[in-house]
């Protein structure tokens, strides 16, 4: 079982509902004049849309699914699976 957990938490992907568009980053950063925000709006203009800014923070996020999501939790899922 321990192999499994760690083969599925190994492999799980980080990805992000919804359809995110520059518009509606610019409608979120329509009232933030702060340097990061104008940076962001630049580079998302410079990059022709937000496709590469979402696959990046989900590559970037990926380490993060660890501490988030452990053994434990993945674990009460399968056994939950398993027994329905």
């Amino acid at each position: 079982m321990k192999r499994l957990i760690a083969y599925l938490i190994d492999n799980l992907i980080l990805d992000f509902k919804g359809d995110m568009t520059l518009d509606l980053v610019r409608e979120f950063l329509r009232d933030d004049e702060s340097r990061e925000a104008r940076a962001l709006l630049a580079k998302l203009v410079e990059d022709r849309g937000v496709s590469d800014m979402m696959i990046t923070l989900a590559d970037c996020l990926q380490e993060y699914i660890r501490t988030g999501i452990n053994e434990e939790s993945v674990r009460e899922q399968i056994r939950t699976y398993a027994e329905s």
